[in-house]
């Protein structure tokens, strides 16, 4: 039987309601988060195939040095973003950081367009767009779950999902057609335009969530600028989590290098190489973007957090075997295409669920803690484990699928356990209502 709540519902809210489940007074929130998130991720997947035709023109045995470098720069810049939230009220946060970046592509696109082929200008902009890109989603997601409860967020985090993924979708499309017309770097400008449209959309977004659902947006997230990194290694769940996506880098960074390699070798053109990724990006975007408009939330309900957690483990196992038997380039192209799928539809949105429970303060410090120094951990450990197991000799030619099989086995016990920390949290908190 419809509430008196569901029954005042206009055409707007109806149409919504084929796609989600949405209440009338979330419905403006949900659009605004949608259309931040397209923003977002379209800024960013116009600048990712630049930033991987300039990894693979700087050769694969700097990508791993790279990693290493964007390692050590997150961990640099941790404790000024634990600064910024200790010290700022959290609703600066965001938009100070993504000026910030809108700022950073306007240098580099003056920089680059002036000495195109200075191989320090080109590694600096690889290196910070492996940053940029953990730091703007990373505070979405802690808006998101700061703005969204964990029952909404059940709801809507699909839908929200699809926001981004329409994002990277749009953002190929312009690559591919803008890259006809205009130099790669030109790319830079239209980027920060995008990145400004979705601060545009935050500020909307604050404005139009009801107030008392912002949990103290006014205030400091408090504590140290380092409790982002010690709740991680004290709290069991956390410490899960930090395991999952480190694992999960682990094994994404070897297919990322192998294709690397596999690309050096046979596209030639720096403007076919960038038409090559922009087009997987594309094909991933569509897949996914199908997924969590009509099967995530039901996925999520359905089969519940653990289900969707496991779903990337057995995606890389799959893709572990496949590798180590063929490792061409269509294998490789098409392996990462699926893990990424089943990334950005079912594990992340299962993850990012869990942290609806967490403290404001573990939102943003956790959260980014884990996104980016320890997301890039995984790049570095990745790109030197495959380096030292014979990784320029191809995956199945060299160590890596025998190191790549045991991590997915751990891969899997930690997920499950991860699952079942959120049942009991979730229960606890029930419970406490």
């Amino acid at each position: 039987m419809p509430t008196e709540r569901s029954a005042v519902s206009g055409p707007r809210e109806q149409g919504l309601r084929r796609f989600v489940t949405v209440e009338p007074d979330e419905v403006a929130a949900l659009l605004a988060s949608f259309a931040m998130f397209f923003a977002l991720l379209a800024a960013y997947y116009i600048v990712r195939p630049v930033r991987d035709e300039i990894g693979v023109a700087l050769g694969k045995d700097a990508l791993h040095q790279l990693f290493t470098v964007v390692f050590f720069v997150m961990l640099l810049l941790v404790p000024l973003f634990g600064f910024v939230a200790t010290r700022f009220p959290r609703r600066y946060v965001l938009p100070a950081i993504y000026v910030f970046f809108a700022a950073n592509l306007v240098a580099f696109w003056i920089v680059i367009r002036a000495a195109p082929a200075n191989h320090l200008a080109l590694a600096t902009f690889f290196v910070w767009g492996s940053v940029f890109n953990l730091f703007i989603v990373s505070l979405f997601w802690s808006l998101m779950s700061e703005l969204w409860s964990h029952n909404a967020a059940k709801r809507l985090y699909g839908f929200i999902s699809a926001g981004g993924t329409a994002g990277a979708l749009a953002g190929p499309l312009l690559t591919q057609g803008l890259v006809r017309i205009f130099a790669p770097v030109d790319l830079m400008l239209v980027s920060a335009a995008l990145l400004l449209a979705a601060l545009f959309a935050s500020l909307l977004l604050r404005r139009i969530k009801p107030p008392d659902a912002t949990n103290g947006e006014a205030q400091p997230a408090g504590g140290g600028i380092l409790d982002g990194a010690i709740k991680v290694f004290t709290t069991p769940m956390f410490a899960r989590i930090a395991l999952f996506i480190f694992i999960a880098n682990i094994i994404g960074t070897f297919f990322y290098l192998e294709q690397a390699r596999l690309v050096a070798t046979s596209i030639a053109s720096n403007a076919d190489r960038v038409l090559f990724f922009s087009g997987r990006d594309l094909l991933v975007s569509v897949a996914t973007f199908l997924i969590e408009v009509f099967g995530t939330a039901r996925i999520l309900r359905r089969f519940g957090v653990t289900a969707a957690l496991l779903a990337l483990p057995v995606a890389g196992a799959l893709g572990t075997l496949f590798l180590t038997f063929d490792a061409a380039l269509v294998v490789v192209a098409t392996v990462m295409v699926a893990e990424r799928i089943v990334s950005f539809a079912l594990a992340n949105p299962a993850i990012k669920i869990i942290y609806t429970l967490a403290t404001p303060e573990e939102k943003y410090k956790v959260q980014n803690f884990i996104d980016t120094v320890v997301f890039r951990g995984g790049d570095a450990t990745s790109g030197w484990l495959y380096a030292g197991l014979g990784g320029g000799l191809g995956f199945a030619a060299g160590a890596t699928g025998t190191v790549a099989v045991p991590l997915v086995v751990a891969w899997l016990w930690i997920a499950r356990q991860l699952g079942a920390d959120h049942q009991r949290r979730a229960a606890a908190s029930e419970i406490l209502r």
